[in-house]
């Protein structure tokens, strides 16, 4: 699927379930970029691993975290009643397989729990280090970020 299209289908209902304050370009990149990193916006369940949907959530990780955070915990329930799925983690794991737009929402929500800001348009040092705070990622690809990061911006800043 396009970028574009992506933005379209995922990501704009996504960010118009959240807070205005959430939807922003760096929002946007942050996403694609992320999205790109984890599953190449393409693999809805993790080869040779246990994540699920286009930003590769884990059960027990970002998706229990995102439930219980305080700065996302709100915001996560409306999202879920929105998308007619229980604010359970095992329940939210399930769908994020089928549901992009749930996935992207939670995907938004993560990085909504990192106290920093959001990293500047070409900032991809910055955006780096916010994915590895909020992701966590078990075998981070720094030589692929760059590139991905880079085709983001292209897609967000026209």
């Amino acid at each position: 699927m396009p970028l574009s299209e992506i933005r379209e289908r995922a990501i704009a209902p996504a960010l118009a379930m959240l807070p205005a304050r959430m939807n922003s370009p760096q929002a946007e990149i942050m996403l694609l970029a992320i999205g790109l990193q984890e599953s190449n916006l393409t693999h809805r369940r993790q080869i040779g691993g246990p994540a699920r949907g286009l930003f590769q959530f884990e059960r027990g990780g970002g998706v229990a975290g995102v439930l219980r955070h305080a700065a996302s915990r709100d915001h996560a329930l409306r999202v879920c009643d929105a998308r007619g799925v229980q604010p359970v983690a095992e329940q939210v794991y399930q769908q994020l397989e089928h549901d992009d737009v749930l996935a992207a929402a939670f995907a938004r929500l993560l990085l909504w729990t990192d106290p920093h800001a959001l990293p500047a348009e070409h900032d991809a040092p910055g955006a780096w280090d916010l994915y590895l705070r909020t992701w966590r990622p078990g075998k981070p690809h720094r030589h692929t970020w760059d590139r991905h990061y880079a085709r983001a911006v292209r897609e967000v800043v026209r």
